[in-house]
């Protein structure tokens, strides 16, 4: 997660002044509403203004307002703009024909790019196909330029199947503005081509492919009508995969950050879904913003490791409630004055109370420049109105789901040494001698009844929660600690997933 300096809330534009002088760094606004950097990134609006730069330098039009506005109108940014790549025999058409109608766009081969009836590019290209059975790279680059200049590409986007064949064919579609967003690369060693090629099968009436082991048609009908396609010998299916490997290891450093290989030795379904899956991923964002993050889950499902990491890797603000409270009680403000007889009887601290102490720990400058990452509050749908109504709206929200039984021995099996203070526990830092296991002791909160107790209060509000909180990300928090935190981090890192319409 990179963060320029200063980040929007307080702002993106006081380092940007800095750095170009426009702006004196001691003048500059030191907290912009959180309702700016949060617009911006729930509608896009710095990638939006990055790709129209983009089209601006490309095509350098006479009237760049007018095109800008034309650019705007065809409110085609996230259409998508694929390419999918891989040698003879991986299944790279299948994909590509399951991409298509899976997300209803327009699917580009050779075959069908020179097949076009009213295009005279196209004519053109058969011609050179019947003599030498290869399109010139010029030429084919011209027919892909044609076809996605139409206005189902411009509206649906386009999936280029197996396009570009060489490197000098991705460097002269990028040249005309054509940049796809996502680049699949099928991968599989070559004796499981060879073998998966000898059985392939085409139906001539649809040109959906078929395999005599893998992907056999039910329907006798079909089966009667498959044909041995032309080319899939082992020899010509070797010398294909020798061209392909040559070429390929120049295209990819054309793609460097859109690039996805997924194995295609296993089942189709699962590559489909893999390929499917990245293709629906945004990229990550280089818009500057500052974390603000929020962590949800029961007692015991990791939220306090959680935040330290990431408080200790991007030194954001770790604001626990819990401990909140316990400072100002410490510290004996004013605050902490009103919240020492709750302590006392041991009685909840109503809702006021703590949400004075989180504002003002909230609005402190190194909470608004570096970012926060909050737990153990809001616990119900009220006090998730209350943070809101004060400004302090997470950027991201993460529900850790971890089951009862893990709980359970997670926090029952919890000790502590009365005579060191050493904490230790049962089942995974047991006490090293048999004399310090005698004298552990548990804490009362930490009895089976108490946790369940407090796993039901959680998930009697959760529902609430995870409503008002609708882009929130679900996280399996019953697994090790540090890729529970590679999923926050992808999660923090990644634009927020676009609004369905």
């Amino acid at each position: 997660m990179t963060r320029r300096r200063g980040g929007p809330s307080d702002g993106g534009l006081q380092g940007a002044g800095a750095q170009h002088g426009g702006m004196d760094a001691t003048t500059a606004p030191h907290r912009i509403p959180p309702e700016m950097p949060q617009y911006g990134e729930a509608n896009h609006i710095f990638e939006l203004m990055q790709n129209m730069l983009e089209q601006l330098l490309i095509h350098q039009p006479k009237d760049p307002i007018l095109f800008m506005i034309s650019h705007l109108q065809r409110d085609n940014n996230n259409v998508p703009k694929i390419v999918i790549l891989g040698p003879p025999a991986s299944g790279k058409t299948t994909i590509a024909m399951w991409l298509c109608k899976h997300l209803n766009s327009n699917l580009l081969t050779v075959e069908n790019l020179i097949g076009r009836e009213f295009s005279s590019l196209a004519a053109g290209a058969r011609r050179h196909y019947q003599n030498v059975t290869k399109v010139p790279s010029t030429l084919l680059v011209r027919l892909i330029q044609e076809r996605v200049s139409e206005e189902d590409c411009i509206r649906r986007g386009w999936i280029l199947d197996g396009i570009p064949e060489t490197r000098e064919q991705a460097l002269m579609i990028q040249t005309l503005g054509i940049t796809p967003r996502h680049v699949i690369v099928l991968s599989s060693p070559d004796t499981v081509l060879i073998e998966r090629n000898l059985g392939k099968r085409i139906d001539p009436q649809t040109g959906e492919i078929y395999h005599t082991t893998f992907d056999w048609p039910p329907e006798a009908e079909i089966q009667n009508r498959l044909v041995v396609p032309e080319g899939i010998s082992e020899l010509e299916t070797a010398r294909k995969l020798l061209e392909y490997h040559r070429n390929i290891i120049r295209i990819l450093p054309a793609y460097p950050k859109i690039l996805k290989v997924i194995s295609a030795d296993q089942p189709c379904m699962d590559v489909f879904y893999q390929a499917l899956t990245y293709a629906q991923t945004s990229h990550r964002s280089n818009a500057p913003f500052t974390p603000r993050v929020l962590l949800c889950g029961p007692v015991g499902s990791g939220k306090r490791l959680q935040a330290a990491l990431l408080a200790q890797k991007y030194g954001l603000v770790n604001v626990h409630c819990g401990q909140l409270l316990k400072e100002a009680v410490a510290d004996k403000s004013k605050v902490g004055e009103l919240i020492q007889p709750y302590f006392q009887k041991k009685m909840a601290v109503p809702d006021s109370i703590i949400m004075k102490v989180l504002d003002q720990r909230l609005s402190q400058q190194d909470s608004v420049q570096k970012g926060w990452v909050l737990h153990g509050f809001p616990r119900d749908l009220d006090q998730a109105h209350m943070l809101h109504s004060l400004g302090h709206q997470p950027s991201r929200v993460f529900f850790l789901n971890v089951p009862l039984d893990s709980i359970i021995e997670r926090l029952t099996l919890r000790r502590m040494d009365p005579v060191t203070g050493e904490r230790y526990h049962l089942m995974y830092k047991p006490p090293p001698t048999v004399e310090i296991q005698a004298r552990l002791l548990q804490h009362p909160k930490d009895t089976k009844e108490q946790v369940k107790l407090k796993m039901d209060l959680f998930y009697r509000h959760s529902s609430d929660l995870e409503e008002f909180y609708r882009q929130a990300i679900a996280i399996n928090g019953d697994q090790d600690p540090y890729t529970v935190f590679e999923y926050i981090e992808s999660g923090i890192i990644n634009p927020l997933p676009r609004k369905v319409p």
